[in-house]
């Protein structure tokens, strides 16, 4: 399963009202591991930047001065999107935004969902925490998930951190190690073994304090799943 984690920063709020796209950060997962590909670029608008959008990111038009156009990075990002799932918080706003300056561009593809499918994770944090805030700040203080290096806001960092929020989102894989060290060395150990002989089966059984903190570990997979922890279901 490919995913792209997806986030924009633009001059304003409202694409209708002629604002654009000023930075786009996406970062690869595959079978929910970062790859540790990513797509980043800062794009001329050719426009002003609204102030209360220059209090959020701090990128300013001098900044963005020399840097390419939507058009001139379009293709590079729709074939970094591909056949992905674009996984993005508060779709609706980067989409279209995204899909706006598709059309500015003239376009082949008139939207981005023409080339990849959309996960809305702000969407989906609703359906987990109904009546809560579910604001991309407020579920790092949920997951535990450290954002304090984002005094601005920046699409790769976003990109970045909503990554870790996603996966903890979706079945704490952040926060569980799972080593096949254990595995490889037993196999390691078999290779020498003569045939019909068996090795020595050693079994370890866990101390209270180790099946007390089991009990937690598997308390806080059950929080962080909504419910949906298999291990305390048997």
């Amino acid at each position: 399963m490919r995913q792209v984690v997806l986030d924009t920063e633009t001059t304003g709020l409202e694409p209708k009202q002629g604002h654009r796209i000023i930075e786009i950060g996406a970062l690869e997962l595959v079978d929910r591991q970062l790859t540790g590909r990513q797509f980043h670029v800062y794009i001329n608008p050719d426009r002003e930047i609204d102030q209360g959008a220059l209090e959020v990111h701090g990128i300013t038009e001098e900044f963005l001065r020399d840097k390419p156009r939507f058009a001139d990075i379009a293709d590079d990002l729709l074939a970094f999107a591909d056949g992905a799932e674009l996984v993005i918080h508060n779709a609706p706003f980067d989409i279209g935004f995204i899909d706006n300056e598709l059309s500015l561009a003239g376009h082949q593809h008139a939207s981005i969902t023409a080339v990849a499918t959309i996960l809305d994770t702000l969407e989906l944090a609703r359906d987990l925490h109904p009546g809560q805030r579910n604001s991309l700040d407020a579920l790092c203080k949920r997951y535990q998930v450290d954002n304090s290096s984002r005094s601005l806001h920046g699409a790769l960092l976003d990109a970045e951190i909503l990554a870790e929020v996603y996966l903890a989102m979706t079945g704490g894989q952040t926060d569980l190690s799972l080593s096949l060290e254990g595995v490889a060395a037993a196999s390691e150990d078999e290779e020498g073994a003569l045939p019909g002989e068996h090795p020595v089966l050693v079994v370890v059984r866990a101390s209270e304090e180790e099946l007390l903190l089991h009990e937690a570990r598997l308390e806080d997979i059950e929080k962080q799943s909504a419910g949906h922890c298999l291990y305390t279901k048997a």
